[in-house]
């Protein structure tokens, strides 16, 4: 009878270690029920608005393929002996031009709200596109896929530069984020080098398919609505099927937010300046 017993919660033992570990290793897909109100929005956005982007230096980085204005900012109480995570922010295609002021979109000027600025320090860049930085265009599926700009290609050079500049930026923990056209082209780069990134945020994307490969075992988070007739969710829901077996991998569907408001959850915040702290290559 002992014996039995004994065997019994053995098998138990081992059933719970089968499904932790499955657990542990799979995907993470999550649904969030949550409404954005005209108030909310609004209020949201006017508070993002409203905060001072003087921070951000201006500068052009300028190759033989591209010219491409940028702002730089550095960590708060910056120490050149400490090392800095860096971030790169891309905007969406309304922020198109040649300005190097509209790219600072709501999600770029996120690192410098007050509590952001003093708790994720780190180097942020903020290119702005002349023209579209990812192109979309139907694979023989009809499912609409994203292709780099040439100017897209040329922001590796600029990383690099930044680099050289700066040795005191974390090789290990550089970060992209996006939004719409801003994210796919997180997806364009994470393909043309991933061995470059520790991470990236996508947030409501045509996808990149064209080498799965790159993201199998990259820290990626994908966000979409479910409601999206811009950029359809769809193309998140392929990328992450395709992607099955990658544990670093989370995807979060707003089942009714659109394509307009689905950053609006995050803008005052710090859940995704938190996801990405806690990545390393």
């Amino acid at each position: 009878m002992r014996q039995k017993k004994i065997r019994f919660f053995l098998q138990i033992g081992v059933l719970f270690l089968i499904i932790t570990c499955n657990f542990c290793s799979a995907q993470q897909c999550e649904f969030d029920n949550r409404s954005i109100d005209s108030t909310t929005f609004a209020e949201t956005r006017t508070a993002l608005n409203q905060l001072s982007v003087d921070q951000f230096e201006k500068r052009v980085f300028t190759n033989e393929f591209a010219t491409i204005p940028y702002r730089f900012l550095l960590p708060k109480n910056f120490n050149p002996k400490k090392k800095y995570p860096l971030v790169i922010t891309f905007h969406n295609s309304s922020r198109i031009g040649t300005d190097n002021e509209n790219q600072l979109e709501h999600l770029a000027r996120t690192w410098v709200r007050g509590d952001i600025y003093a708790k994720f320090n780190c180097f942020v860049i903020a290119p702005q596109f002349e023209k579209r930085s990812s192109n979309y265009e139907p694979n023989q599926d009809d499912i609409l896929i994203a292709k780099p700009s040439r100017d897209a290609q040329q922001i590796l050079g600029l990383i690099d530069n930044i680099e050289t500049e700066y040795p005191n930026i974390d090789i290990n923990r550089i970060y992209l984020i996006g939004y719409s056209m801003g994210a796919s082209t997180t997806q364009n780069l994470m393909r043309l080098a991933p061995d470059k990134f520790a991470a990236m945020i996508s947030i409501a994307a045509v996808p990149d398919l064209s080498n799965l490969n790159a993201f199998k075992r990259k820290n990626i988070w994908l966000i979409h609505g479910e409601k999206d007739s811009e950029n359809p969710y769809v193309g998140s829901k392929i990328l992450y099927e395709k992607l099955q077996g990658n544990h670093r991998l989370k995807f979060t569907t707003f089942k009714n937010l659109q394509h307009n408001n689905i950053v609006i959850p995050f803008l005052l915040t710090d859940e995704l300046h938190k996801w990405l702290f806690t990545k390393h290559r």
